[in-house]
C-alpha cells in the first residue's frame, strides 16, 4: 500500500520508523532483531537508507591507499525482506549521488518486481567521491530531477528504448523537508520555493529532518501551505542518546538544538543523557499529536532500545 494511503485510511497519528542498513560485510540477524522490535508497534511502513559509494583511506603494505567502496549495501533486499516477510511496507530512499540515471532506472524496475510501491528520493550525501560517468549516461542533479524520472516512469516512460512498451510504474514518491532550511539554500522561503517544485513534480508526500523545537516544524508546515504545498508533512524526530550528540547532530544534519535541552544534556552525566533525550521528544511527540500530524517518523537507525520505552510512555499516556 502507498504512503499516503496509509494517511488517509485513518484518522489517528501513524508511527513510522528510518533505519539503515549494517555495513558492508556485516550481519544482518543485528538488524531484523531490530526490525522484529520495531514490528510490535504496528509501523504501516518502514523507510531503509540508501548510501552511495564513499571515499575511505585505508593502510596497506604500499602504504595508505584511496579507495571507494558502499559501506552499506544491500538496501534492495532489507526492503524486500521486510515487506514479504513483516507486511510492513517498504519505502527505499533513492539517490542522485553516486548513480547514473540507468543505475535508477535498473533500481526502480527491481522495487517492481517486488511490488514495492513507495520510494523517497533524495540527493544524497556529498561523500567526496566523483563516480566516473560511462560515455552516453547521465546523473540527476537534484532531488527533483530524481522525482520527475519516477514520475515519468509513473507515466509509462522509460529511459531504454526496448522498455518503451512496458507498463506504467505506480511509485508513491515521498521527498523531505528542512524546517531549518536545507544548509546549501539561501533561505527558507528559497528552500521552500525549491520543495513545492519537487511537489509539482509528482512528489505526494514529505517528510522533515529532525528538529527539537515544535515551533520550527509547524512555523515551517505553514510557510509550505501559503506557498501553494498541500501534501502531507511528516515530522521526522529523533532521540538523542549521548553527549555527543549535542555537537554530531548540528554538524551533521546543519540544525539547531534549544538551549534548554543542550543544557540539560551538558550538565547530565553520560548515563542520563538518554533519559533526558527520551524525555524532550516524547514531549515532542505529544504536542505534534495533539496538533494531528499525519505520522511521527522516528530516525532510529540501529538502535531499538529508548524508541521502545518512549512508544511505552507515549502509549501509556
Amino acid at each position: 500500500m502507498k504512503v499516503t494511503e496509509h494517511l488517509n485510511n485513518t484518522d489517528k497519528t501513524l508511527i513510522s520508523f528510518e533505519i539503515i542498513p549494517p555495513k558492508r560485510g556485516g550481519d544482518i540477524k543485528s538488524l531484523l532483531n531490530l526490525v522484529d522490535e520495531l514490528a510490535r508497534f504496528d509501523p504501516p511502513f518502514i523507510d531503509i537508507t540508501s548510501h552511495a559509494a564513499e571515499v575511505i583511506y585505508e593502510e596497506t603494505p604500499q602504504g595508505i591507499q584511496r579507495k571507494t567502496k558502499r559501506k552499506r549495501p544491500g538496501t534492495l533486499g532489507i526492503c524486500a525482506l521486510i515487506q514479504k516477510k513483516y507486511n510492513i511496507d517498504a519505502v527505499p530512499h533513492i539517490l542522485c549521488r553516486g548513480f547514473t540515471r540507468e543505475e535508477t532506472e535498473d533500481f526502480l524496475i527491481d522495487l517492481q518486481y517486488l511490488e514495492i510501491e513507495n520510494v523517497l528520493a533524495v540527493q544524497g550525501d556529498d561523500t567526496s567521491y566523483k563516480k566516473p560517468i560511462p560515455d552516453g549516461r547521465t546523473t540527476n542533479k537534484f532531488a527533483v530531477d530524481l522525482v520527475r524520472q519516477v514520475n515519468d516512469m509513473n507515466h509509462g516512460i522509460y529511459l531504454e528504448e526496448n522498455l518503451l512498451d512496458a507498463k506504467p510504474s505506480n511509485f508513491c514518491i515521498g521527498v523531505g523537508g528542512y524546517p531549518e532550511k536545507h544548509f546549501s539554500a539561501p533561505n527558507l522561503d528559497t528552500d521552500i520555493r525549491f520543495l513545492k517544485e519537487k511537489v509539482d513534480a509528482g512528489a505526494a508526500y514529505i517528510v522533515t529532518q529532525m528538529f527539537f523545537d515544535n515551533s520550527v516544524y509547524f512555523n515551517f508546515v505553514d510557510r509550505c501551505r501559503e506557498a501553494g504545498i498541500t501534501v502531507p508533512i511528516i515530522p521526522g524526530l529523533k532521540i538523542i542518546t549521548r553527549k555527543s550528540n549535542i555537537n554530531s547532530l548540528p554538524r551533521t544534519f546543519h540544525i539547531d538544538l534549544p538551549l534548554e535541552l543542550s543544557n540539560r544534556i551538558l550538565d547530565a552525566s553520560p548515563e542520563d543523557v538518554t533519559e533526558i533525550g527520551m524525555d524532550w521528544t516524547l514531549k515532542q511527540a505529544r504536542e505534534l499529536m495533539e496538533k494531528n500530524v499525519p505520522a511521527l517518523h522516528f530516525y532510529v537507525m540501529q538502535n531499538s532500545t529508548p524508541i521502545k520505552k518512549l512508544l511505552k510512555r507515549l502509549t501509556d499516556g
